[in-house]
């Protein structure tokens, strides 16, 4: 991991929706939860400003956070985060503290390469799809990715791209190959590009073919 990310965060007593609202409106605070190993769940707010900021970085979302809650510290990961529908606002976060000893499950970003340069594309004149953009994968805090690449440079028309074909990092595994072979799901394809010359020419004949 490249980067460290600290967060502080403090105690709540106030439940309820009432309360968040004014955590949120007066105090410019986002209520969250924090959950999982042998602590119980703690109900915390965060100031909405570092938190905003934090989220402008790709990584903050697959990286190990030190939630600092009222001088102590935690290892977490964001699990979940809510947004207000209509306004730049954050509505509820939560986290999941972890282990360095212990594999967790999350998901990372996919970042794909080599796509306009791929056999697909520059030669065969294919287009791109992609079906995931992330994966849920498993692994320890210390071998956690910030993202994992899909180079899709040797691939060409009509072929697909599958779980099982990416290049994961050390100590990661995914979730969904972890149930069998029949998880293997379709990442990404490059499939012939419509309105090409080919096709011109296909649909030209079979208007010719159609003329009485």
């Amino acid at each position: 991991m490249s980067e460290d990310f600290t967060l502080d965060a403090a105690l709540r007593d106030d439940k309820g929706k009432g309360a968040s609202r004014r955590l949120r409106r007066e105090a410019g605070l986002v209520p969250a939860i924090v959950y999982g190993g042998r602590k119980k769940p703690a109900n915390i707010t965060i100031s909405h400003n570092e938190l905003s900021k934090h989220l402008e970085n790709e990584a903050f979302y697959s990286h190990i956070i030190s939630l600092n809650i009222n001088g102590s510290a935690e290892d977490v990961i964001l699990k979940d985060l809510q947004r207000h529908p209509a306004k730049a606002q954050i509505i509820h976060a939560d986290f999941l503290r972890v282990s360095k000893t212990k594999k967790f499950t999350t998901r990372v970003p996919l970042h794909f390469i080599n796509e306009s340069t791929s056999k697909g594309v520059k030669l065969q004149g294919g287009s791109v799809s992609h079906t995931m953009t992330d994966l849920e994968i498993s692994c320890l805090p210390g071998d956690l990715p910030e993202f994992i690449e899909v180079d899709l440079a040797e691939v060409e028309v009509g072929q697909i791209v599958h779980i099982s074909d990416l290049q994961l990092p050390k100590g990661v595994e995914s979730v969904a190959l972890a149930h069998g072979a029949d998880h293997d799901l379709p990442v990404a394809n490059i499939s012939k590009a419509r309105g090409g010359a080919d096709d011109d020419a296909e649909d030209s004949e079979a208007e010719e073919g159609g003329e009485e």
